[in-house]
């Protein structure tokens, strides 16, 4: 009984260890070599060479180039878009709910690094509306969707990952840290972010962020022509925060069937 407790251990040992160092050459598209990951993850290069042999069997990493470097492999970018594909799909009645409510644009975006990338979008039913490419990127600090995302780190966090200056594409862009900071300080209240054309002339938008079921940060954002944002600001926060909340309540419902065994 105790071998076989001890077995169960050290396999669960070597999961977490796997998943470390998968972790670690997450963003490293040059690879790491073997010398470089074990210090990252803390472990013996002999210990961390065992581990990538099984992985690259599995093609879970690949070579990255001759001299010994890795780099995460097809089968993690594949098991990765279907994760994504997966949450698009979860997240798409949502959407649609929330269109319908406002006949309003809604947009859904993840974050990768410093910039949002779109990654669906259900166009509202207004003839005067806005539009943007599912695939195209945009800054964190100007756009509600990205300052959401920004307000759930630290004011540290935030500076290390966009600075403390930015590109002025408007007039109504702020530019500096501090009153982007002070800005932050209230969507941590509220929940709810602004761009108030900031980022577009013409445009305005309320934006919220959360998670997707495996950790990464996702907004939903809802874009709207500047002449009858003020009016509708109020009952757009309101209902961006009601459907965060229902998608929220999907997520951990889902996650308590599946994990129910």
């Amino acid at each position: 009984m105790n071998r076989h407790g001890t077995n169960d251990k050290s396999q669960v040992q070597v999961i977490a260890r796997a998943a470390t160092i998968l972790r670690a050459l997450e963003e490293e598209s040059a690879g790491l070599s073997l010398g470089q990951i074990a210090q990252r993850v803390n472990l013996a290069r002999s210990t961390v060479q065992r581990i990538v042999a099984a992985l690259e069997t599995e093609k879970l990493v690949i070579a990255a180039t001759p001299n010994g470097r890795v780099r995460l492999g097809p089968t993690i970018l594949r098991l990765a878009a279907s994760v994504r594909s997966d949450f698009v799909a979860l997240a798409r009645p949502f959407l649609e709910k929330l269109s319908e409510d406002l006949h309003e644009t809604v947009d859904l975006s993840t974050v990768k690094k410093d910039h949002l990338v779109f990654i669906d979008q259900v166009i509202g039913g207004q003839r005067l509306r806005t539009v943007s490419a599912v695939g195209e990127t945009f800054p964190l600090s100007c756009t509600a969707n990205g300052k959401a995302y920004l307000a759930q780190l630290s004011d540290a966090a935030v500076e290390a990952l966009i600075g403390r200056t930015y590109e002025a594409r408007t007039p109504n862009t702020i530019t500096k840290l501090e009153p982007l900071l002070a800005e932050l300080k209230s969507v941590r209240r509220t929940g709810v972010a602004f761009d108030r054309e900031e980022h577009t002339t013409g445009i305005c938008a309320a934006g919220v962020a959360m998670h997707d079921p495996l950790g990464n940060a996702v907004a939903i954002s809802v874009p709207v022509p500047s002449q009858r944002f003020a009016d509708r600001q109020k009952l757009i926060a309101d209902k961006l925060l009601a459907t965060k909340r229902a998608m929220e309540t999907h997520m951990s419902a889902s996650a308590a069937c599946g994990g129910g065994d």
